[in-house]
């Protein structure tokens, strides 16, 4: 129930999802549950059907396999430890991927690559799924939750309607747009709702303080 109420509370701007949870991410029928049981009223994994509409960042170390990878990709980023390894290794065990891993991995690095995994399930370094596009930040181990805190505190710092609109755009022409006209359109609408709240202000702020002129973040102080 985590994320339930995390997407109930406004004032949470954003969550983690640590990977003392992924590491479980073989343990499908648990405790004697049946399969059926632990499809509803989410997923097998939990939260890993649901539509979020705030960020959620993993922090990963040690083994994001299987059942535990595909939470993984249920983030819009990812930070790992530089030791640890992903993969598909249910594929050895007869057991599908149906909490979204056919689903967003060839989204996240593509048809050619997913395959070679979903079909193979070979381990991955955290360097190897860096190049791919699976993992956004390789940190020295022990420190993947300390950095993804710091993310989300970047992130949490900009203004939030405004990234959410262009999120929300991100994810819309990734899985539900029937074509790019349509994505155009929609990434048009969408950020319109945005410009009078937060975009003129910020205009403003940039022609009047000269603040990110430079590109630098470290110039970046909300108020």
């Amino acid at each position: 129930m985590g994320f339930v109420n995390y997407l109930r509370e406004d004032f949470i701007l954003m969550a983690l999802l640590c990977s003392k949870e992924l590491s479980k991410g073989t343990e499908i029928a648990s405790g004697g549950a049946s399969l059926s049981d632990q499809l509803v009223p989410y997923a097998p994994m939990g939260p890993s059907k649901m539509m979020f509409t705030k960020p959620v960042i993993a922090a990963i170390n040690g083994y994001a396999v299987a059942g535990g990878m595909e939470l993984a990709m249920m983030c819009d980023m990812r930070v790992a430890d530089e030791s640890t390894t992903f993969g598909i290794f249910c594929r050895r065990f007869g057991v599908p991927l149906v909490d979204g891993g056919t689903v967003r991995l060839p989204a996240l690095i593509g048809l050619s690559r997913a395959m070679d995994l979903i079909l193979t399930g070979r381990p991955i370094t955290a360097v190897e799924a860096e190049k791919y596009g699976l993992v956004n930040r390789i940190v020295p181990d022990g420190r993947a939750l300390e950095y993804a805190i710091e993310l989300a505190k970047q992130i949490s710092e900009f203004p939030q309607e405004c990234m959410l609109a262009d999120r929300r755009s991100a994810y819309h022409s990734t899985y539900s747009s029937p074509s790019l006209d349509e994505a155009l359109q929609y990434e048009h609408e969408n950020g319109k709702s945005v410009i009078f709240s937060e975009s003129v202000f910020g205009a403003k702020r940039f022609a009047a303080d000269k603040v990110g002129k430079s590109g630098s973040f470290e110039e970046f102080k909300p108020k």
